[in-house]
């Protein structure tokens, strides 16, 4: 079971309290009705799955249902760091 840090709770709380939302950090198109079909498809489906250090975005489902990001080794599913949608992470694959 992981216990995850909520950054705007302040709390520990249990696993199942949270649901993963995919890679955190993708940029929106500036101007999606100029983008390709390629490039659209691209933004919508295609994403990074690392072994090691992985940038995601949770919500808070059964909490304060606030968006997070959190920085989690996908090898041993230890979480190195939970922060705020808009932050940038202090963990990163180089400093692992």
């Amino acid at each position: 079971m992981l216990h995850i840090f909520c950054p705007h709770c302040g709390e520990h709380r249990e696993e199942e309290e949270f649901h993963a939302k995919g890679q955190a950090h993708i940029k929106r198109p500036v101007d999606p009705d100029a983008c390709s079909d390629q490039e659209w498809g691209d933004y919508l489906y295609f994403r990074k799955n690392p072994k090691g250090i992985h940038h995601e975005m949770w919500v808070h489902a059964l909490g304060c249902r606030k968006f997070f990001n959190v920085t989690r080794d996908t090898l041993t599913y230890d979480i190195k760091e939970t922060y705020k949608i808009g932050e940038q992470p202090r963990v990163t694959g180089d400093n692992a």
